[in-house]
C-alpha cells in the first residue's frame, strides 16, 4: 500500500491564464495513475521512467517521498514532472526528477504546461529547503542551471531481421557473442530475481559500489509487470549473467545486470546483451536502449564497441540551500578508498549493508 495516498490531492497550484482556460498543476493520487500513464504513453518526450509506477517503486522500495505533478486544464493532461526527494545526512537533501532513474524532467505537450510544472517545482523546492532541483533530462531546458556533462545514453534503431542484427556489432565484440555462442551459452526469462540478484550483486561488489536490496529488484518486477523482464544465461545449467530489462513502447532498456566469475571467461555478458536484443528483434522492438554511463568507464567503452554512439545527457541543477553540485560518484577521487574497502567485504556482508546506503544517493 502507498504510505502516503491518503494524503491530499492539491499540493500546489500554479495557474497561467490563457484565453480559453486556465492550467492547473496537482500531485498524482492512486486513482488517477491510468490517466497519468496514458499520458506518458502518447508523449513523445516520456519516457519508461515518467510512468507512474515510479512513484509506488520509490516509495516502498527506499521510503522516499515522492512528489508526481501534472498540469493540466479543462479535465486533460498537458504534461507531468515526476519528483522524489532525498534526504541523508551523509548526501544531502535533494529534489530530484528521478532518482534511480537515468531519464526524467518535464514531459510537456505544451510550453504552458512546462512553464506551469517548472514553477510548481521550483516553489516545492524553496518549501521542502532541499539542497538543490535536479531534472534528468535528454534535452537541454535551462542554460542558466548548473550541469553535469558527466553521463551519456546509448540509444540505437535495431534492424527487423536478426542476422543484420548481429553482423552490425562491430567485428571484435561480435567474435566475443560468438564465443558465447560457441560455450553453450543459453538464455532463459525468469519470473523472480533469485539468479538475477545473485549476478548482479557479485557484479557491483566487484566494482566496490554498494548493491541495491533485492526486495528493490521484486518491487519493480510487481509494480511493471511484464514490462520489467529478467533474462538469464546459463552454461549447462548454472547461471552465468543476467539482466533486468524495461520495455516501452517500442524499445527494450536492460538496466540492471550482472555477472558471475564464469561470465568474463565464456563472454557471458556479450552473449546475454545479444540475446535481449535478438529476442526484442523477434518481437518486433525497435529500439535498444543501452542506458547510461559515464565518461571515461568500462560499460562507456563496452557500449561504444557495440557500435552504439554516445549522445549527451542534460543533467540541470537548481541551486536552493546548497551551495554547490556534490559528486556522489565512484569517479570522485574521495570514494577511492571506500571502493577499496568495500571491494574486500565478505559478500553476504556487502549485500546486508549496502541497501542502507544506496537508497540515499539516488
Amino acid at each position: 500500500m502507498n504510505q502516503f495516498a491518503s494524503e491530499p490531492a492539491l499540493v500546489s497550484r500554479s495557474t497561467l491564464i490563457t484565453a480559453h482556460e486556465t492550467i492547473h498543476v496537482v500531485e498524482l493520487q492512486p486513482s488517477e495513475f491510468s490517466r497519468w500513464d496514458e499520458f506518458v504513453v502518447g508523449c513523445s518526450e516520456a519516457t519508461f521512467f515518467h510512468r507512474a509506477g515510479w512513484k509506488t517503486a520509490i516509495e516502498r522500495a527506499f521510503g522516499h517521498r515522492a512528489h508526481f505533478l501534472y498540469a493540466e486544464a479543462g479535465g486533460r493532461i498537458e504534461g507531468v514532472l515526476p519528483l522524489a526527494e532525498v534526504k541523508s545526512f551523509l548526501f544531502g537533501h535533494t529534489l530530484v526528477s528521478l532518482p534511480f532513474c537515468v531519464y526524467g524532467g518535464i514531459a510537456a505537450q505544451s510550453d504552458r504546461a512546462r512553464h506551469a510544472l517548472d514553477e510548481a517545482a521550483r516553489a516545492l523546492a524553496e518549501r521542502l529547503r532541499v539542497d538543490h532541483l535536479e531534472y534528468r533530462c535528454l534535452t537541454s531546458w535551462h542554460p542558466d542551471w548548473l550541469h553535469k556533462d558527466l553521463y551519456f545514453t546509448f540509444r540505437k534503431e535495431i534492424d527487423s531481421d536478426v542476422e543484420r542484427n548481429l553482423l552490425a556489432i562491430p567485428r571484435k565484440q561480435r567474435a566475443m557473442v560468438r564465443k558465447g555462442i560457441k560455450a553453450g551459452l543459453k538464455s532463459e526469462i525468469d519470473e523472480g530475481v533469485e539468479r538475477f540478484f545473485a549476478a548482479y550483486a557479485a557484479s557491483v561488489h566487484r566494482l566496490g559500489t554498494p548493491v541495491f536490496a533485492k526486495r528493490y529488484f521484486r518491487i519493480l518486477k510487481e509494480v511493471f509487470g511484464s514490462d520489467c523482464e529478467v533474462l538469464t544465461v546459463t552454461r549447462e545449467g548454472r547461471p552465468v549473467a543476467s539482466v533486468l530489462s524495461f520495455y516501452f513502447r517500442d524499445g527494450v532498456l536492460p538496466y540492471y545486470g550482472g555477472g558471475t566469475g564464469e561470465a568474463r571467461e565464456v563472454a557471458g555478458n556479450d552473449f546475454m546483451y545479444w540475446e535481449l536484443m535478438r529476442r526484442a528483434c523477434e518481437r518486433g522492438i525497435r529500439v535498444f536502449d543501452y542506458g547510461r554511463s559515464k565518461r571515461g568507464t568500462g560499460s562507456f567503452d563496452f557500449k561504444k564497441n557495440w557500435g552504439f554512439e554516445p549522445q549527451p545527457l542534460h543533467y540541470e541543477y537548481l541551486l536552493v540551500k546548497g551551495k554547490y553540485v556534490p559528486e556522489h560518484n565512484p569517479l570522485n577521487p574521495k570514494y577511492s578508498m571506500f571502493i577499496k574497502l568495500w571491494q574486500r567485504l565478505p559478500l553476504p556482508l556487502a549485500n546486508l549493508i549496502g541497501p542502507h546506503i544506496v537508497k540515499s544517493l539516488g
